[in-house]
C-alpha cells in the first residue's frame, strides 16, 4: 500500500473513532491496552456489565467482530 493509501487508511479509522462517544473511545483505548471487562470498569467506576455493554455497543457501530479488531484498529489508526 503506497502512504497516500496508508493515510487515508488511517484518517478513515479515526473518523470512525471519532463518531463514538468519549466514554467509548476511553473503552476502546483500555481494550487496546488488554484490560478485561472487569478491569474496564474497575478502572472507570462502573459496573461490569456496563463495561461489557460499551464493548458490544463499539463493536455494532463500527462493524467489528471482536475485542481484538478494536484493539487492531486502535493501534492503526494511531490512537
Amino acid at each position: 500500500m503506497s502512504a497516500s493509501g496508508r493515510d487515508a487508511r488511517v484518517a478513515e479509522l479515526r473518523g470512525a473513532f471519532r463518531r463514538l462517544t468519549d466514554r467509548e473511545r476511553e473503552v476502546c483505548a483500555l481494550v487496546a491496552d488488554g484490560l478485561s471487562n472487569a478491569e474496564i470498569a474497575e478502572r472507570l467506576v462502573v459496573q461490569s456489565a456496563s463495561a461489557k455493554r460499551a464493548v458490544t455497543r463499539i463493536l455494532a457501530k463500527l462493524g467489528l467482530r471482536d475485542r481484538t479488531q478494536i484493539a487492531v484498529r486502535w493501534c492503526r489508526a494511531g490512537l
